[in-house]
C-alpha cells in the first residue's frame, strides 16, 4: 500500500540556524550557503529500508540488525560525520551473555510448620536462566521486606530492623503508591530492589505477584515468556553487568501460591494483600518458612554493535563538549508463531518495528543531515549514538554510558528518540524528564520557534522517563529527555491521544507495526525539525544544561 508523500511546508530561516542575519539575495553564493530543508522523502526511504522484511525485525545480535547498522554507518559516512566507535570505526561492539533456563530444571520448595510444598514451574512460580552460574541452588530461611524499597528522602526503609543476612528476601511487586511517578519507577525497579537485598547480605530474592498487579498484567501472561532467554552485557572483566554473585537464586511467585510462605507469620498474606490494595503502609517481618530454589542454565555469547558518530563543533573550546542524540536500532525480531489466524492462512511472523524504532532512527539520520548541512556548524559537537539491545532492557545504551567513547563529563545533554508516533500532524511534543533539568526550558524555547508547544507528561502512571535509553544517560549523571510527539493535533478532526492509545493496543510489539500503517511523513519531517532546533539550542547555548536544584535524579546520579 502506498501513501501520497506530504513534505513539510515549514522552512527554517537562516537567521535561526546560523544566529546571524543575511541579505535575501538570489546569488549563487547565498543559495549554496543556505542549510538543507527538512526532507520527508528521505525519512520515508530510511523507514522503508529499516522496516523491510529482509531485516527480519532487527533482533539484537541478528544478521538483520547488522544490516541495519551497516545502513546507519553508510549514512553517517555520506554526511561526513567522524567515526566515534572503537578503534577509529563507527561501531562499538557489545558482547552479550544469553542465559537460557534448562528445561525441567527450575525448582522451588517451601517448608513450613504444616509441611512441604513442591511448587510447579509456570503455574506457581517462574524464574529465568542465571547469567552467573550454570547450576544454582540456595536453601535458606525467609524474611518479608514489604516492597523492598529504600528511599530515605521519601521516608521509606523497608529493611528497617530486619536482619536478612544469609536469608532469602521476599517482597511484593510494585512500590508504595505515594511515591512520585518517575522517582518511584526508579526506586521500585527490580534492579534497585535486588541491589538493596544483596548489599544487606541476602542470598536469594523472591518477588510476590499481587492481586493488585493481576488486574494490570496477569501472572499467566508473564508465565508465557518464562522460557525466553535473558541477556546481559559483559564487561571487560568478563562478568555480566548488574548481576550480584551474592544472590544465588530468585523467583517470581504466584499470588495464591505465596500463601505457604506466610503460614505461621505475624501477619497473614491476605492482610498484606489488603494493605497493598488499599495503598496502606506495609512493614516487613520474619517469615516462618524455609525455601529451596534451584535451576540449571545454558550460556551463549553474541555480539551486536552500537553505531556512534560525531559532527564536530565549530568553537575551538566548546567542540570538546557533546550534545548526544540517541535512538535504538533493534526491535524484537521474529515471533515463533503468528497471531490468531484461520487454518491455511499465511502467518506474518516478522516484527518490523516501523514506528518502534525505525522511525526514531530515521528522524535521527535526518536530524544529523540537517545539522551537517548548516553553513556554520553548532559550537558544541553533536554525538549520534544508535544503540542495540534496548528491547532487552536498555542494554546497548547502558554499555555505552558505562563505556563511553568520549569522556562522560564532556557529554552535556542527551535527547532520546524512541517511537515517535508520526500518524497525525502533531502540534506539541512531550519531553519526558524535562521537569528535572534546564533542558525543559531549552526544549520549549526551541520548539516554539517553529510553532510547536511543549506539553507535560500525559501518562505519568507509565513512568516513561525510566523506560527508554535516555535513562542510561541519566544514570551517568547527564541531563536527558525522551522526546515524543504529543497528543495535540493540528487537525481538529484527529484525536492524537486516541491514536496513541490505539497504536499501543493494536500495533505496539506486534506484526502490524510496519510500513503500511498510515504514517504521516509531513509529521516525521516536523519532528526532525524540532530535534534539529533542540540540538542547535543546546549546542550553541552559553551554559551547558544542569539538573534543577534539589532534583532527585540530579542528586542521586550527580557526576
Amino acid at each position: 500500500m502506498k501513501f501520497k508523500l506530504l513534505t513539510s511546508a515549514s522552512l527554517l530561516s537562516l537567521a535561526v540556524l546560523t544566529g546571524c542575519s543575511q541579505q535575501a539575495t538570489t546569488t549563487e553564493s547565498t543559495v549554496s550557503a543556505q542549510p538543507e530543508k527538512v526532507n520527508a522523502e528521505r525519512i520515508k526511504a530510511h523507514v522503508e529500508f529499516l522496516a523491510d522484511d529482509m531485516l527480519k525485525g532487527r533482533d539484537t545480535g541478528s544478521e538483520g540488525h547488522q544490516i541495519a547498522a551497516n545502513y546507519v554507518k553508510s549514512n553517517f559516512k555520506q554526511l561526513g560525520l567522524l567515526p566515534q566507535g572503537d578503534h577509529g570505526t563507527y561501531e562499538q561492539e557489545v558482547t552479550f551473555r544469553k542465559a537460557y533456563l534448562e528445561d525441567g530444571s527450575a525448582k522451588m520448595i517451601i517448608e513450613n510448620a504444616t509441611g512441604t510444598v513442591d511448587l510447579t514451574f509456570k503455574d506457581d512460580f517462574i524464574m529465568s536462566g542465571s547469567s552467573l552460574e550454570l547450576e544454582s541452588m540456595v536453601q535458606a530461611e525467609t524474611v518479608f521486606a514489604g516492597y523492598g524499597v529504600i528511599a530515605p528522602e521519601f521516608g521509606y526503609d523497608d529493611y528497617h530492623n530486619l536482619d536478612v543476612e544469609g536469608k532469602i528476601v521476599v517482597v511484593l511487586t510494585g512500590r508504595p503508591d505515594d511515591l512520585p511517578s518517575e522517582e518511584g519507577a526508579h526506586l521500585g525497579s527490580g534492579r534497585e530492589k535486588i541491589r538493596h537485598a544483596a548489599e544487606r547480605g541476602a542470598v536469594g530474592f523472591i518477588t510476590v505477584h499481587t492481586p493488585k498487579r493481576e488486574k494490570v498484567r496477569s501472572f499467566e501472561k508473564s508465565a508465557k515468556y518464562a522460557g525466553t532467554p535473558r541477556l546481559s552485557w559483559v564487561g571487560k572483566d568478563g562478568k555480566p553487568f548488574g548481576k550480584y554473585e551474592e544472590i544465588k537464586g530468585g523467583a517470581y511467585l504466584h499470588h495464591e501460591s505465596a500463601e505457604a510462605l506466610f503460614a505461621g507469620a505475624e501477619k497473614s498474606l491476605a492482610d498484606v494483600f489488603a494493605s497493598d490494595t488499599a495503598n496502606e503502609s506495609i512493614k516487613g517481618f520474619d517469615l516462618a518458612a524455609k525455601v529451596t530454589l534451584a535451576s540449571k542454565s545454558r550460556h551463549e555469547e553474541i555480539t551486536s554493535p552500537n553505531v556512534v558518530a560525531t559532527l564536530e563543533g565549530s568553537d575551538p573550546v566548546l567542540k570538546n563538549e557533546y550534545v548526544v542524540f540517541s535512538a535504538h536500532l533493534d526491535h524484537i525480531g521474529v515471533s515463533k508463531h503468528g497471531d490468531d489466524h484461520e487454518e491455511g492462512e499465511a502467518v506474518d511472523t516478522i516484527n518490523n518495528g516501523a514506528l518502534d524504532n525505525a522511525s526514531g532512527v530515521s528522524i535521527l539520520l535526518e536530524t544529523a543531515r540537517l545539522l551537517a548541512s548548516m553553513p556554520e556548524k553548532p559550537k558544541r559537537s553533536v554525538l549520534f549514538v544508535v544503540v542495540t539491545g534496548e528491547e532487552k532492557g536498555l542494554l546497548g545504551s547502558s554499555y555505552f554510558a558505562n563505556n563511553p567513547t568520549v569522556p562522560v563529563m564532556q557529554m552535556v545533554a542527551n535527547v532520546n528518540l524512541d517511537m515517535p508516533l508520526i500518524l497525525y500532524p502533531f502540534a506539541d511534543v512531550i519531553a519526558f524528564g524535562s521537569t528535572h533539568s534546564t533542558l525543559g526550558s531549552i526544549v520549549e524555547s526551541a520548539a516554539k520557534k517553529i510553532d510547536i508547544s511543549l506539553s507535560p507528561d500525559p501518562m505519568p502512571e507509565q513512568a516513561l522517563f525510566t523506560r527508554s535509553d535516555h535513562y542510561s544517560f541519566v544514570k551517568a549523571g547527564i541531563p536527558s529527555v525522551f522526546l515524543m510527539t504529543g497528543f495535540k493535533s493540528k487537525d481538529p478532526e484527529i484525536d492524537g491521544g486516541k491514536m496513541f492509545g490505539d497504536f499501543l493496543k493494536n500495533h505496539y510489539h506486534q506484526h502490524s507495526d510496519q510500513i503500511d500503517l498510515p504514517i504521516r511523513w509531513d509529521a516525521a519531517a516536523s519532528f526532525a525539525e524540532v530535534n534539529m532546533m533542540i540540538g542547535v539550542e543546546i549546542a550553541n547555548g552559553e551554559n551547558r544544561p544542569v539538573w534543577n536544584e534539589g532534583d532527585f535524579f540530579g542528586k542521586t546520579f550527580a557526576q
